[in-house]
């Protein structure tokens, strides 16, 4: 994109100044014919090199056009972008039609033309985009939302950092059980980088894993990572909540804070830990099993361990077998978001 702009400016620039008759001018200024082919060539030269190098900084800027074009198509449904290429075809008709009153206006008639095609193509766009689904209504197109008979529900689902970190998304990818699109904002991959970028080495392993998990997900499923952003909103919590309420997009993360604000204000939540327990084997009062306590409890004579699939398990009495191996029983079980708590005691010889 960039080689290919500056070899057009370029050429462009040299025609120019071909067609401008350079030769004449040149030679009208020394007034010498073999000092004038000696200074057009050094005109055309520069010239070109001009050209080369508005070519670079021209090109550049397409470049980064096209790629947020691309991003931003991505995250658009077929019928929002078609119906918004029709709206920018109305607005220009519509300019075209304005052409001939502003054209005769004095002065500024000719310097209005441009802004005017601009902003009526751009707005009338906009606008199409945003209430493509009540136009296609009212020509009778019917759009069948997803999730309702006869559509396939096919869902985007935006990826928040800690679920990301977490890695566990990348194993539910893979069995089939999360479907659509995952959408990684520009916004949560700075993030990840400036937790990868972190002095803490803790925190620098944390982001550089979240990076290849992210790495890997785009060999495993459709990962779109749209150049969005919210700068009047500090945290990435409320860009993600933000994000999804305008996209209508469900949330995947770890946070259990994120996770009552999602709720709070009627988001789609698909929380990992929830469904790690959910998968967990259910434990009922009544029942034994042994497990090993590894440390003391937070009230008095208690001890703590875990099961092999992380479960912790508080032990009653169990403070004096730390680093044993003994038998309990469970006598209740507390579930949470985060996570879930089993609490047993000794059993009896």
């Amino acid at each position: 994109m960039i080689v290919a702009t500056r070899i057009v400016l370029s050429l462009l620039a040299v025609l120019g100044a071909i067609q401008a008759d350079i030769y004449s001018w040149v030679r009208d200024q020394v007034h010498s014919s073999s000092y004038a082919y000696v200074g057009t060539g050094i005109l055309v030269l520069l010239v070109f090199v001009i050209g080369w190098i508005v070519g670079g900084l021209v090109g550049k800027g397409l470049q980064r056009a096209f790629k947020r074009l691309e991003r931003a198509v991505q995250t658009r449904s077929a019928g929002e972008l078609t119906v918004g290429a029709i709206g920018l075809l109305v607005g220009l008709l519509v300019a075209a039609l304005l052409y001939f009153p502003v054209h005769s206006l004095p002065y500024i008639g000719d310097w209005v033309l441009l802004p005017l095609f601009m902003i009526l193509g751009y707005g009338f766009a906009v606008v199409a985009a945003k209430k493509h689904r009540g136009i296609l209504r009212l020509v009778g197109v019917h759009i069948v939302e997803p999730g309702t008979d006869g559509a396939e529900p096919v869902f985007s689902t935006l990826v928040d950092t800690s679920a990301i970190i977490d890695g566990r998304i990348a194993d539910i990818v893979r069995t089939g059980f999360l479907a659509g699109e995952l959408v990684v904002p520009e916004f949560v991959l700075k993030e990840l980088q400036q937790v990868a970028d972190s002095a803490d080495p803790l925190k620098r392993n944390r982001g550089r894993r979240g990076l290849e998990v992210v790495h890997d997900l785009r060999g495993e499923t459709r990962v779109s990572t749209p150049d969005v952003d919210f700068p009047d909103l500090p945290e990435v919590d409320a860009k993600l909540l933000k994000l999804a309420k305008e996209r209508a997009m469900r949330i995947l993360t770890t946070d259990y804070n994120l996770n009552r604000l999602a709720r709070i204000q009627d988001v789609e939540i698909l929380n990992v830990n929830e469904l790690a327990n959910a998968l967990k084997p259910a434990v009922l009062p009544g029942e034994q099993f042994d497990v090993r306590l590894i440390r003391e409890g937070k009230e008095i004579d208690q001890g703590v361990g875990y099961l092999d699939d992380g479960t912790m398990v508080v032990v009653e009495g169990g403070r004096d077998a730390i680093g044993d191996t003994v038998q309990v029983q469970v006598t209740s079980v507390l579930q949470s978001p985060s996570g879930k708590m089993i609490f047993t005691r000794l059993t009896q010889g």
